[in-house]
């Protein structure tokens, strides 16, 4: 018997778009003109004022029962027409879907809720929707309830909740009531920090249960800590389906455009103030030129040249290199020197085998006095680090971490003598 539990063959969905149309004189008799040509012959012409959207066009894939899977994609992707279709508020135009077993989801604030209801009579509606029973739903009441916590609120009509307590409900009442498919759009975004955790808690127990989970978020650490699979949408088709980190780190590289090098000829229009202005940035492998491929293994050097303006300034530079999560993987800042007016040139070198793989910017920060900010710049470069142990070795995933660096290892082999040394010394620290 097959686990797949969502089978997608071929979906496509096409909006008409209306345009205002502002015609001349000699316009609307050629509109008129091809109006009745098309009524006459009865051809159908395409109407101007119409345009044809595809939000999704011949998209195919299998979900399995239990897995979690990301949709990520660019806004307009298709991402939420997708979610709309899988949860049959909207119909394809074209395609086949296959659902086993209930959908509960939750896409944009609002929707599933009755504006005019409590919150207490939306929990039983959402359910009876289910096909759950009365005394299923009274089972999951109290559950859901201390989840959302708006238990002051329970007999409020829900339109006078706020987006968050909206949310807090709907998500209880989605991920509660057992539903075999629980799908979630970017409406978590709405939530503080500490219910988006509880809510990806939620989601990781629901999957362990045996349930699917389909999560769309622009929240890529969210999508890459709950989701092993993620599907890349990009203008209505899939662009990528596979690993949850690969789809992800493919998909941020797509727009996350590489700057590792910029230079400000004008001193009058360069980044700064009258403190301080900026000459150069750069960042390339420390063993060649500017165009040298910069793997995990490749030294890297990052440069600096800025101009100081104020005579005998006690001055540092500070990077922060920041990972494609927006993480900041380190800081590193150079000394501090009492410089006269002139241009200066740092030269900070990372070494290899250090970063782990990925696209990296660079945010820099000239300090003054070791306590005050005079300048920022923020992604002001960017550099990809690229793993080809995939290459070397055969298929090999990326290792965890922000850094991956290669440290020394020492191994021996004991002796008898060394072996019962170790021993007794252990016994001992046990006994004491």
């Amino acid at each position: 018997m097959s686990d797949t539990i969502i089978e997608v063959q071929d979906l496509s969905k096409k909006y008409l778009i209306g345009h205002q149309m502002n015609y001349s004189l000699r316009e609307s008799i050629t509109e008129q003109a091809r109006k009745i040509y098309s009524t006459v012959s009865r051809k159908k012409l395409p109407d101007p004022a119409y345009e044809e959207l595809w939000s999704l066009k011949d998209v195919s894939f299998e979900i399995k029962q239990g897995d979690k899977v990301a949709i990520v994609g660019r806004n307009g992707a298709g991402k939420s027409t997708l979610l709309k279709i899988l949860s049959r508020i909207t119909e394809p135009t074209r395609g086949k879907i296959s659902i086993k077993g209930r959908v509960a989801s939750l896409l944009e604030v609002g929707t599933g809720f009755h504006q005019e209801l409590t919150g207490r009579e939306n929990i039983y509606l959402n359910g009876s929707i289910l096909g759950m029973s009365k005394v299923e739903i009274q089972n999951k009441f109290d559950e859901i309830v201390a989840f959302s916590e708006v238990e002051k609120f329970l007999d409020t009509p829900v339109k006078r909740y706020s987006s968050g307590m909206y949310v807090r409900l709907a998500f209880a009442v989605a991920a509660h009531l057992e539903p075999e498919i629980l799908v979630v759009d970017e409406v978590l975004a709405v939530g503080d920090v500490e219910f988006q955790k509880k809510c990806l808690g939620k989601m990781n127990s629901v999957s362990q249960e045996g349930r699917t989970v389909l999560f769309v978020s622009h929240n890529m650490i969210a999508v890459k800590n709950l989701c092993q699979r993620a599907i890349w949408l990009d203008r209505g088709q899939v662009k990528e389906d596979g690993n949850a980190s690969q789809v992800i780190s493919s998909y941020l590289h797509s727009y996350s455009s590489q700057i590792n090098q910029q230079v400000w000829d004008d001193i009058e229009t360069a980044p700064g103030n009258e403190q301080v202005r900026l000459q150069r940035l750069c960042a390339k492998a420390d063993t060649g030129a500017l165009s040298e491929q910069i793997t995990m293994a490749t030294p890297i050097l990052i440069e600096v040249a800025l101009w100081n303006f104020v005579d005998n300034a006690n001055l540092h530079v500070t990077l922060h290199v920041i990972t494609e999560d927006n993480i900041t993987a380190f800081t590193t800042s150079a000394d501090d020197h009492d410089l006269p007016v002139g241009l200066y040139h740092y030269a900070c070198h990372i070494p290899g085998h250090f970063l782990n793989s990925g696209l990296y910017k660079i945010n820099v920060l000239v300090v003054r006095e070791l306590t005050r900010v005079i300048f920022e710049l923020e992604e002001a470069i960017s550099f990809d680090v690229r793993d080809m142990r995939q290459q070397e070795y055969g298929y090999h995933e990326r290792e965890d971490g922000v850094i991956a660096p290669q440290l020394d290892w020492e191994m021996k082999r004991l002796n008898q003598d060394s072996l019962n040394s170790w021993n007794n010394t252990a016994l001992r620290s046990k006994l004491s």
